[in-house]
């Protein structure tokens, strides 16, 4: 299989999702420690999640930490278990992504493409195969978020420097 096999590219890394059951202890290293900016803030009930978005350099390279605590440590899911929740990558295609890469058995999480906590339309591989789909992300929930024109263009820009 070669890059143009694929009718999408996997842009870079678009944001660590980092659990604890107290965020609070995670914000002493990441924004007190590291120096991280705090860029807002997300809550769920029906994913659980208490999250503070943090930003690691700007413009539309800058890598997203979130810092995330269950909101009912009882719950699932159970957003710091693991620690390590999950990794984002930008796709430049998501619907296209996500159409051959189920062609490949590849395992989605439930809920499809929908919109995420940035605003950016999201999905899931799943950390656990199935004997439906057996490629997974092998325990690491792994997110793919659509890449808007800006991101795509800085990406392809640091491409043709010679950066990627």
């Amino acid at each position: 299989m070669t890059a143009t096999d694929r009718p999408f590219r996997v842009l870079g890394l678009q944001q660590i999702a980092l659990g604890a059951a107290e965020k609070r202890l995670l914000s002493t290293l990441w924004i007190d420690v590291l120096g991280l900016r705090a860029v807002g803030q997300y809550r769920s009930e029906r994913e659980n999640v208490d999250e503070d978005i943090l930003a690691l350099g700007d413009g539309p390279l800058r890598v997203e930490v979130d810092l995330m605590q269950p909101l009912d440590p009882a719950k699932k899911p159970r957003v710091n278990e693991p620690a390590l929740n999950h990794v984002g990558l930008w796709i430049d295609d998501l619907p296209a992504a996500v159409a051959w890469m189920q062609l490949r058995g590849v395992r989605f999480a439930p809920g499809g493409i929908r919109r995420g906590a940035s605003g950016f339309d999201i999905c899931f591989i799943h950390p656990r195969p199935s004997p439906e789909a057996p490629v997974s992300g092998e325990g690491v929930l792994v997110e793919l978020v659509q890449a808007p024109a800006d991101v795509i263009r800085a990406f392809d820009a640091l491409a043709r420097a010679g950066g990627q």
